[in-house]
C-alpha cells in the first residue's frame, strides 16, 4: 500500500522520512517504530488525528496519550521537574520509560489528566523517533499500536501495513517490532511509584 514505507531502523533515509514530516505537519496520523512497540502518533494540535487514533484503539477521552519529546529541555516546557525528578530523567532517558509528571500551567486542559493535571512523557531511544522529533521541534502525541481486544501490540510489519494502511496517513515500517511496552513510573509523588513493568529495568533506576 502506498501509505506504507520501509525505513532502515538504524540509519533512517532522510528522503523517506521527509514526506512523513509533511504528513504530521499537515495534521495527519502515522504509525511509527519506537524503542519499545510500534505506535500511533500525531501532532499535539492535530485534534482530528487524535480522534482517529482514539477510534482505532477504541480509547475514551479519560485514557491519556503519551507525549514524546526530543530531549529533556523540550519536555520541561510541558512538565514540572524538581531536582530529584530531573536527576532521574537524566539517568533514564533516552530509553524505554514513560514518566507521569505534573503538567505545567501552559499545557492545554485536553492534554492533561483532568483530575491530577498530569501528563505521561517519553524520550525514545530510536533513530527514527529521534530524527522525526528533532526535525519537528515539537512533541508527538502517541499511543501503543495495540488494537482493541488484542493481548499484545502489533509487531509484524506486513500485518501492520495490511491492517492500518488504509486507516492512517503514513506507516513507517522498520522491521519486526517489540511486544513489550515501556516501563511506567509515577513521579507525582516521592519516592516514585512503579505503575507498569515493561522494557525498561526499574532496578537500574533504584526502583523495585
Amino acid at each position: 500500500m502506498s501509505s506504507c514505507v520501509s525505513v532502515h531502523p538504524v540509519n533512517p533515509q532522510w528522503r523517506l522520512l521527509e514526506p512523513v514530516l509533511d504528513v504530521l505537519r499537515s495534521g495527519g496520523l502515522i504509525v511509527f517504530p519506537t524503542d519499545t512497540c510500534y505506535a500511533l502518533g500525531c501532532m499535539v494540535d492535530a485534534r482530528a488525528a487524535q480522534e482517529r487514533l482514539r477510534r482505532i484503539r477504541q480509547l475514551d477521552l479519560q485514557h491519556d496519550l503519551s507525549l514524546l519529546f526530543p530531549g529533556i529541555a523540550q519536555l520541561a516546557e510541558y512538565a514540572k521537574l524538581d531536582d530529584r525528578a530531573f536527576a532521574l530523567l537524566r539517568k533514564a532517558l533516552p530509553g524505554p520509560y514513560t514518566f507521569i509528571l505534573p503538567a505545567t500551567k501552559d499545557v492545554p486542559r485536553r492534554l492533561a489528566d483532568p483530575k491530577k493535571r498530569s501528563i505521561g512523557v517519553r524520550i525514545p531511544a530510536h533513530p527514527i523517533c529521534e530524527m522525526l522529533l528533532a526535525e519537528l521541534g515539537e512533541p508527538l502525541m502517541s499511543s501503543t499500536l495495540q488494537l482493541p481486544e488484542a493481548d499484545i501490540p502489533l509487531t509484524d510489519p506486513e500485518e501492520i501495513c495490511t491492517l492500518l494502511g488504509n486507516q492512517v496517513d503514513k506507516v513507517i515500517l522498520a522491521g519486526q517490532g517489540r511486544a513489550q511496552c515501556s516501563t511506567v513510573i509515577d513521579l507525582l509523588q516521592w519516592p516514585p511509584q512503579l505503575l507498569r513493568k515493561g522494557a525498561g529495568d526499574p532496578a537500574a533506576l533504584g526502583l523495585e
